[in-house]
């Protein structure tokens, strides 16, 4: 009787023990909460590539914000805004930034579907032609006859168009070639084109890759009241999960305020995590990047979008034929996951 006695309470304390150790082997904090398990896995995409007006992807992950907010990222070069909504929508990543007038076309004029904007990165658009100098190209009447590459779905690319029509381009007179957003700098550089659809903030690393001066036609020169990169999700995990939405793009906006005071850090986290970064140019890209994030059209807080402007956007494009079929601002944005301003 005893001996059973002994067995029992052995047998009893070895469970009590491997309980212990289970709940202790899976803590990542101090409080021995398993943060680990609860963490969702998520693929978050960049917008273009991985340069320094991306960074604060990075900076969220590394900082610890997308864990504090229940996520696992894993974050992917994203390759313009057509591949952007693609890869979102099939369920390859769920989320990723993309330009809000690309949006616009696409959804107006059949080409995508399924994808709903969130919050707002960037209050102004900053697409833009860029060369350099020796081109010959400093007005956007010096685009006719010259050959421009981009990727296909990049924004810059698909509202050309449009921007060819308002600043007196002969759209027709103009060649596009197709390139990858690692490579663009590199193809102009070479000289095999003489421009390349980019961001006004990669002027920095445009000079670095091509050791010359950079000249940058931006589209907001002619086209106003355009917003810049949104970060969209898919509808389908918006409608299931709004609540992981709110969370995650309160990370990542996150990230961009601690990117925009300190764009060294950002530049320097991300080089840790993406090969070939030029961290001066990137610093350089966060620092013109400020100027566009914020807007006093739509008050102090980030990610914060307004209906009027984005109604105004619809008409800029509607005005100029790029719309095949008029839209609502509702029907790209859902303003009750947005940030308030």
């Amino acid at each position: 009787m005893r001996r059973l006695t002994r067995t029992v309470a052995a047998a009893t304390m070895a469970t009590a023990l491997a309980l212990v150790s289970a709940c202790s082997s899976g803590s990542d904090d101090a409080d021995g909460n398993d943060v680990g398990a609860a963490l969702e896995q998520v693929t978050y995409l960049t917008s273009f590539g991985n340069f320094g007006r991306d960074a604060y992807a990075w900076v969220a992950k590394e900082k610890g914000y997308f864990k504090d907010a229940g996520f696992d990222v894993e974050i992917k070069p994203g390759q313009g805004t057509g591949s952007v909504i693609q890869t979102v929508v099939g369920g390859q990543a769920q989320f990723g930034p993309i330009d809000l007038t690309g949006g616009l076309l696409q959804l107006g004029n059949g080409e995508a579907k399924d994808f709903v904007v969130v919050a707002a990165i960037q209050q102004r658009t900053m697409a833009a032609i860029a060369t350099v100098e020796g081109t010959g190209i400093t007005t956007p009447k010096d685009l006719e006859g010259k050959t421009l590459a981009d990727t296909p779905g990049s924004v810059v690319r698909n509202l050309f168009p449009t921007y060819a029509r308002m600043a007196g381009i002969d759209y027709d007179k103009v060649k596009w070639v197709n390139g990858e957003a690692q490579t663009l700098m590199g193809t102009l550089a070479s000289g095999t084109v003489d421009g390349i659809g980019q961001f006004v903030v990669g002027q920095p690393t445009i000079e670095a890759v091509t050791k010359k001066k950079a000249v940058l036609l931006p589209y907001s020169n002619v086209m106003q009241d355009l917003y810049g990169n949104v970060l969209v999700t898919s509808k389908q995990y918006a409608s299931e999960k709004p609540e992981q939405v709110k969370r995650f793009s309160e990370a990542l906006l996150k990230g961009m305020e601690d990117a925009l005071a300190d764009p060294q850090g950002a530049a320097e986290i991300l080089a840790k995590n993406a090969e070939a970064v030029n961290t001066a140019a990137a610093a350089a890209e966060l620092q013109l990047m400020a100027g566009y994030v914020r807007s006093n059209n739509s008050g102090t807080a980030l990610g914060t979008l307004d209906s009027g402007r984005v109604a105004k956007s619809i008409a800029i494009l509607r005005g100029a034929g790029a719309l095949k079929s008029d839209l609502t601002p509702e029907q790209i944005i859902d303003f009750n996951l947005a940030p308030k301003a």
